[in-house]
C-alpha cells in the first residue's frame, strides 16, 4: 500500500517548531500504518533523542538555536532516524516516503540521515548546521 501524508496535522506540527514564540523545539513525523502523522513533540532535545529506538524510523523537524551574544539564530534540521532494527525494505521505503515529508517540511539548513544514536548528539548537530550556515561570525572565536 503506498504511503500517505497528513498534510494539515503535519504542516501545523511544522509550523508550531518555526514559530519563535513557541517553546516546542521538536516534533517527529512517524508512521500510523501506512500514513505519516504527527508524533512525539517536546523543549528539549534529549526527550527527542529519546524517541530514537533501535526498531522505529521517523522523521524530526529540530530547531537550534545558534549565534553568539551579538546575534541569536534559529537553524533547522531535518532528521530522518532509521533504527538498527528497521527491515531493509523499510529502511528503503523511508527513503522514497522522505519526498512526502519534504511537501510539509520545506525550510531547513541542514538534512540527516542517521541510523547511529552518537550522531543524533546534540553538538554533532549543532556543529554540522554551523558548517552548513557558510561565514561564522561567532564573536570571532574561530
Amino acid at each position: 500500500m503506498a504511503t500517505k501524508i497528513d498534510k494539515e496535522a503535519c504542516r501545523a506540527a511544522y509550523n508550531l517548531v518555526r514559530d519563535d514564540g513557541s517553546t516546542v523545539i521538536w516534533v517527529t513525523f512517524k508512521y500510523d500504518g501506512s500514513t505519516i502523522v504527527p508524533g512525539e513533540q517536546g523543549e528539549d532535545y534529549q526527550h527527542f533523542i529519546q524517541q530514537c529506538t533501535d526498531d522505529v524510523r521517523l522523521f524530526a523537524f529540530v530547531r537550534f538555536t545558534t549565534g553568539d551574544a551579538m546575534s541569536k539564530r534559529s537553524k533547522f534540521a531535518l532528521i530522518t532516524w532509521i533504527g538498527e532494527d528497521v527491515s531493509g525494505l523499510q529502511r528503503a521505503k523511508t527513503g522514497t516516503d522522505k519526498t512526502l515529508v519534504k511537501e510539509v517540511v520545506q525550510n531547513f539548513a541542514k538534512e540527516f540521515v542517521i541510523s547511529d544514536r552518537k550522531e543524533l548528539e546534540e553538538d554533532f548537530i549543532r556543529s554540522e548546521l554551523k558548517k552548513a550556515g557558510g561565514a561564522n561570525y561567532d564573536a570571532q572565536t574561530e
